[in-house]
């Protein structure tokens, strides 16, 4: 009968085999954006509208790309919470942000989307962007937190500010989330007989520790045209203002979301691609 070897040899090499080889070092220097649930995937295009055309919220651009281009610089920066009506453009002026800074300098700054099921797995997003030479602005798109879930709001605060596990300096977050303080506010809180501020204090320490606070309000009749008008004629495109305002009294909004939509209508009855 043949020498077999180690047993224990011929098992741990099995046991090699079948395990999958560990997934290649993430260059971080490679694309303009990655997505994180948990592991990094370059994304070879940051797909986001001009800046020009986004309209109806000219405060709120001023303030979001002034930040960010700080921290393309390597200037100080604010963690950003966008909070406010859906469809007004939050995510899209991040997006469209970190294009105009990569417009000067490609390798200055990279968005990193990070899946909000992914939150748990921040800090070893963190432990793979620190040291690197490059800045990157962290974001995380629609962020809420259910209700009874205080380890969530927890450990963002930490992530935030003063944690151990703190973002490194050349990472900043950038959140948005349709209520301002990001978790749920009930009335129920003021009736709390001990301590009332308590409770709200608690909740409101969350939004606190974001550096710029920009709200996103409801679309006026005039900026909603505007937005139109503006999409339209950078694609050539004939539009009817009764026509639009017809489309936002069908959807039951005005945003910038409802006006995009009906664009892309007008470029499909057309035969033209977005």
């Amino acid at each position: 009968m043949s020498d077999q070897g180690d047993p224990l040899a011929r098992i741990a090499a099995a046991l090699e085999r079948l395990a999958p080889p560990p997934p290649p070092a993430t260059d971080w220097t490679g694309s303009p954006a990655y997505v994180w649930d948990g592991a990094a995937r370059g994304v070879a295009q940051l797909v986001a509208p001009p800046l020009d055309l986004l309209q109806g919220i000219d405060a709120q651009k001023h303030i979001v790309t002034a930040n960010i281009a700080r921290l393309a610089a390597g200037h100080a920066a604010h963690d950003m919470l966008l909070w406010g009506s859906r469809g007004m453009g939050k995510s899209a002026l991040l997006r469209a942000g970190v294009c105009a800074a990569q417009a000067a300098d490609p390798s200055a700054i990279a968005l990193v989307q990070v899946a909000p099921e992914a939150l748990a797995s921040l800090a070893a997003l963190f432990g793979q962007l620190r040291g690197q030479t490059r800045r990157f602005l962290v974001f995380i798109d629609d962020l809420g937190f259910e209700d009874g879930d205080s380890s969530g709001p927890r450990a963002l605060r930490s992530w935030l500010e003063g944690g151990v596990e703190a973002r490194p300096a050349n990472v900043r977050l950038a959140v948005t989330s349709n209520r301002r303080a990001i978790v749920p506010r009930h009335l129920s809180e003021q009736d709390d007989p001990i301590n009332p501020r308590d409770a709200v204090d608690d909740r409101l320490a969350l939004a606190d520790r974001f550096g710029l606070s920009v709200g996103f309000h409801n679309c006026s009749q005039d900026d909603y045209l505007a937005i139109i008008g503006g999409y339209c004629a950078a694609n050539g495109l004939d539009w009817e203002v009764g026509e639009a305002l017809e489309w936002s009294k069908r959807r039951g909004a005005r945003s910038g979301r409802v006006a995009w939509q009906f664009v892309t209508e007008l470029a499909g009855r057309a035969g033209k691609q977005l």
